[in-house]
């Protein structure tokens, strides 16, 4: 059987999803919640052309941006040295486990008392969630380095300096890459929550805000751009881990 190449899958994948969601919209007790992808592409169009959507992009987008960041900035320090030394992890490992049960919104109320509504109200509610995650990643992707490689480098008269550089980090790196993509999906999905405190623009808000006046074609659509944005998001990281990685695919062939 002749195997069809993983892009025309994909394309009939979207075609399908596509026919079966203008299905489910012709039904009238659907239809009222699942609004039809063409009066969806219509709002899509109204909301461009009035300016409103490419505002909402480009609010969500800082926030997401800036949260994902300052997470990520602060989450591979702080995940090599509770992997390298045992006495951080013993510290600080408890209370990432504690904070990591407790979902990003239930912390809106502490950080709109203490920092208000604006944007860094926003961008830390984004910066907790993507830190907690990453994080943990990056922490078990450094502990899975092979100790025989540390061994090696010890025994050849490797610094902790050297070791760290040149084995650690290179040895790590897939799993950073891996937190990346669980801080951008982390990012994204905290983002309606982030913007429950107090936001004017943003996808988030706009989705909050049509439903309130059951404007499901603005929800579905603000759910579809969030989904478009993120999954591009993720195939450029995918596309960053295999021209980054790829010496390890050929070091394992």
């Amino acid at each position: 059987m002749k195997r069809f190449p993983s892009w025309l899958l994909t394309v009939i994948s979207i075609v399908i999803g596509i026919v079966v969601w203008y299905l489910l919209s012709a039904i009238p007790a659907v239809g009222a919640i699942i609004t039809s992808p063409i009066r969806v592409v219509k709002t899509l169009l109204a909301e461009i052309e009035s300016g409103r959507m490419l505002s909402n992009i480009w609010a969500s987008l800082l926030r997401v941006i800036g949260g994902f960041s300052l997470g990520l900035i602060v989450a591979i320090p702080a995940a090599f040295l509770m992997a390298w030394y045992a006495v951080v992890r013993a510290i600080v490992d408890p209370w990432i486990q504690f904070f990591r049960t407790i979902p990003p919104i239930a912390l809106i109320p502490l950080v709109i008392v203490s920092q208000g509504v604006g944007e860094s109200a926003k961008i830390s509610v984004i910066f907790v969630a993507t830190f907690l995650v990453m994080v943990i990643s990056i922490f078990q992707g450094v502990r899975n380095v092979d100790p025989t490689l540390i061994r090696a480098a010890r025994v050849l008269g490797a610094t902790d300096k050297h070791i760290f550089l040149e084995v650690i980090v290179p040895a790590s790196f897939p799993y950073i890459l891996v937190g990346v993509r669980l801080g951008l999906a982390a990012a994204w999905t905290t983002l309606v929550a982030a913007e429950l405190t107090g936001a004017s623009k943003g996808l988030g808000n706009m989705i909050m805000e049509a439903s309130l006046y059951f404007r499901m074609d603005v929800v579905i659509l603000g759910i579809m751009v969030i989904g478009l944005i993120g999954l591009s998001m993720d195939k450029f990281v995918l596309f960053l881990e295999r021209k980054l990685t790829g010496w390890q695919e050929l070091r394992q062939g």
